[in-house]
């Protein structure tokens, strides 16, 4: 039943990430309109949109395959601490909760791996480095 658990863990945390925060991103970034985006980190509004969107939406879709699990986990990890610590710094707990709970559930996910039921097992790297095995599960 764990592997059944992560299934769905892994499973319903990428979509809903993917179709209620990254999709609407990836929109945003091809709208022909100005764009409006925090810029949590200094580095830009298109740079910072276009992380955001590489990691909700991209990295999502590996994890709800379980393909490159870890290493996907580390841009949404990331997203979510700048999320709940930098752009919503200051504000509610109602405010920093969903991605405090997004932060906390990738996390686990990261440290348990995707279970038996996802594509990286089928589809393991052959490399003899345990660390890119590891990332790469």
């Amino acid at each position: 039943m764990n592997d059944f658990a992560l299934l769905l863990l892994r499973v319903t945390s990428g979509a809903f990430m993917l179709f209620a925060h990254g999709l609407p991103k990836l929109n945003r970034l091809f709208s022909s309109g100005e764009i409006t985006f925090s810029d949590p980190l200094g580095i830009g509004t298109m740079p910072s949109l276009a992380l955001a969107v590489f990691s909700e939406f991209f990295c999502s879709i590996l994890l709800i395959l379980g393909l490159l699990t870890r290493a996907s986990l580390i841009p949404l990890i990331i997203t979510m601490f700048v999320a709940a610590f930098i752009h919503h710094a200051g504000e509610s707990f109602l405010q920093i909760e969903k991605a405090l709970l997004f932060l906390l559930i990738f996390m686990v996910l990261f440290l348990t791996g995707p279970g038996k039921f996802a594509l990286g097992r089928v589809v393991k790297m052959k490399s003899g480095n345990k660390l890119i095995k590891y990332l790469f599960e």
